[in-house]
């Protein structure tokens, strides 16, 4: 786009012209793109990207337009203004960022002492677990198996009771039970988990 044309889109845009505005931007984007990667280096892009802080200082343009009253007399005077007012705005974001990048490390270079634990269990507490599980199906009854079932899968007495048709406190007092039984077995190592009991 020349000069001439984007002198007379500058004049509908000082007049509050929203078109004009949008031509505006889709004339200097690509140049203040360019601007903005030229000094963002490689290990920046994953922060933030150039239309990111294109767009920003474009936002605050057309606040300043139709707020501040903002005016520029030609379009190298607007070209200008928004160099500057881009190359301020990516200052502004690498300083954000620039503590985080130079603290990140790929894991490939962690030591594994540092990387964090998982929440995930051991495999021994999920055999222990799972030991559990089979000692508590031989101490009931196969008509308290669904019970267990429903209990492991974090449902509450209530909609216990609402499933198998017994009465809330009777699966209590089942569980209660079950608690003593195996507390009381000398061949459970582990102890029951709270969603056993």
């Amino acid at each position: 786009m020349n000069v001439d044309s984007l002198d007379a889109l500058l004049d509908k845009l000082c007049s509050g012209d929203m078109a004009a505005a949008e031509q505006v931007f889709l004339a200097y984007e690509p140049y203040l793109r360019k601007v903005v990667r030229r000094q963002l280096p490689a290990r920046m892009r994953s922060k933030f990207d150039s239309i990111d802080v294109v767009q920003s200082v474009w936002r605050d343009m057309l606040h300043g337009f139709r707020e501040a009253g903002w005016r520029f007399t030609n379009s190298n005077q607007l070209r200008a203004f928004l160099v500057k007012a881009t190359r301020n705005r990516f200052i502004d974001r690498y300083r954000q960022h620039a503590t985080a990048v130079e603290r990140e490390q790929p894991l490939t270079e962690t030591d594994p002492q540092h990387l964090p634990v998982s929440p995930q269990p051991q495999p021994s507490d999920l055999a222990a677990a799972g030991d559990l599980w089979e000692r508590m199906l031989a101490l009931c009854p196969p008509e308290h198996h669904e019970l267990l079932r429903l209990k492991r899968q974090g449902y509450g007495a209530a909609e216990i009771a609402e499933r198998t048709g017994l009465h809330a406190g009777s699966i209590r007092r089942i569980l209660r039970t079950l608690a003593l039984q195996l507390a009381c077995d000398p061949t459970v190592t582990a102890q029951p988990s709270s969603e056993d009991s």
